[in-house]
């Protein structure tokens, strides 16, 4: 596999609310709605540690 084949791989520590996929997956193990999880993340940024810090307060 060259460079040009191989995929990069995601950045498992930041949360991208455009791939709804991730939206669910994360608003699920963060045990809250994925509008709130959207609202976070324009908030406090697309760090999944800065939303679990959030959250915790």
């Amino acid at each position: 596999m060259n460079s040009q084949t191989k995929r990069a791989m995601p950045d498992r520590s930041k949360i991208n609310v455009r791939e709804p996929r991730q939206v669910k997956c994360w608003a699920h193990k963060f045990k809250i709605s994925q509008d709130e999880l959207v609202r976070l993340v324009e908030r406090v940024g697309s760090s999944a540690a800065a939303v679990r810090k959030e959250l915790a307060t």
